[in-house]
């Protein structure tokens, strides 16, 4: 196994870093803060192509893999850049396996899509989404085949990049529990998109509620759809990994220009040793996500227990950098105007969404305690 990239893959991480840096998106969030917007980043992500990433090259895409796609997104992490990456590339990866109509203008951008992410059955639960409040996961919607369409009732909370799409992935639940996927239009009768405003204004969530509203029915296996969630855990972990690298860039630098007692404050244990565990976290939660990527394609059967420990890594990882970024500042990185409270503002949403850190740790426990020989 090679986890080292390629040169077509670090031609495409540079050009993500590139295309990003065309926009202030850090001064952006802090203006969003006080009720500013946010620039449109999806015109960049069009001339881009990550539309089209997971999308075969016959249908106008790229086809790539996840492994690519991750590449991108921790650009994005890098900076807060809300481009609709992990609401958009599990909804691709769906109606690409699907054989879906009308790819082509998806993978050109034409058709923004998301995902309303359904988690697999686990610990006697069936297909759940996530609820507006409280820790009990919600039942997904209830789906009732009618011809070559799907009639959708429910709801789902905290959906990503929901708010400008034009089409909506569901995955359902038929009456024998069994998952049911429709490719449902956002302005469809009985479809409600609600924004919803978080502590992190990079992000942007909905909560999306289906009243009876009719969808085109998807020729997606439950594989394919758990494929998708775990894609989803991948891609998050991907944005963590890229937000801990910039924390720790910003950690860095403050501690050698810094000086205290006639030092730099990057010569104390207390600092040195809490900037090489962001470090160690780092590596640790980079190697996990590299191999996530390789199991996409490479490994199948491995890759929900491979997205999940780099959720679960990345998340862990990303919480403790961003503290530690404030401690490494001090009283300077608590204060509204600075750039480290905008990163702890998304480990703290980070940690919550699609099923939360804890969720990916639970189920990397339950696998690796399964897999234990008995005592």
């Amino acid at each position: 196994m090679n986890l080292a990239l390629s040169p077509e893959q670090e031609l495409l991480r540079e050009a993500a870093r590139g295309s990003l840096a065309r926009h202030r998106t850090i001064e952006a969030a802090h203006g969003a803060l006080d009720g500013g917007s946010l620039p449109d980043l999806w015109p960049t992500a069009r001339d881009a192509g990550w539309p089209g990433l997971l999308i075969a090259e016959d249908q106008g895409g790229a086809g790539l893999g996840a492994f690519d796609a991750m590449l991108v997104a921790q650009e994005c992490g890098r900076v807060l850049a809300g481009v609709p990456l992990i609401g958009l590339l599990p909804a691709t990866a769906i109606l690409d396996a699907a054989g879906a109509e009308g790819l082509e203008a998806v993978a050109a951008g034409e058709r923004p899509v998301a995902w309303l992410p359904a988690r697999p059955p686990s610990d006697g639960e069936g297909w759940t989404v996530e609820p507006p409040r409280g820790k009990s996961r919600a039942r997904a919607p209830r789906a009732t085949r009618d011809g070559d369409g799907v009639v959708l009732t429910g709801a789902a909370a905290f959906v990503p990049d929901a708010p400008h799409a034009d089409l909506l992935v569901v995955v359902g639940a038929a009456e024998d529990g069994a998952p049911v996927a429709a490719a449902v239009e956002a302005s469809a009768d009985g479809v409600t998109v609600e924004p919803v405003t978080s502590y992190d204004p990079t992000r942007a969530l909905a909560h999306v509620t289906l009243d009876g509203a009719r969808g085109t029915a998807l020729d997606a296996e439950a594989e394919t759809l758990e494929r998708a969630w775990h894609l989803m855990q991948a891609l998050i972990a991907a944005e963590s990994v890229g937000a801990v690298e910039a924390t720790l860039e910003m950690a860095v630098a403050y501690a050698r220009e810094r000086f205290t007692f006639g030092r730099a404050i990057g010569s104390y244990q207390a600092v040195k040793h809490g900037l090489t565990e962001v470090l160690r976290r780092l590596e640790n939660a980079r190697s996990l996500l590299y191999y996530a990527g390789w199991a996409w394609e490479s490994g199948p059967a491995e890759f929900a227990l491979a997205a999940s420990a780099a959720r679960s890594a990345a998340g862990s990882a990303l919480d403790h950098a961003a503290r530690q970024n404030i401690a490494t500042h001090g009283g300077i990185g608590a204060t509204w105007e600075h750039d480290a409270p905008l990163f702890f503002r998304r480990a703290q949403l980070t940690r919550r969404l699609a099923g939360g850190t804890a969720g990916a740790t639970d189920r990397v426990a339950t696998e690796v305690l399964a897999a234990a020989p008995a005592a």
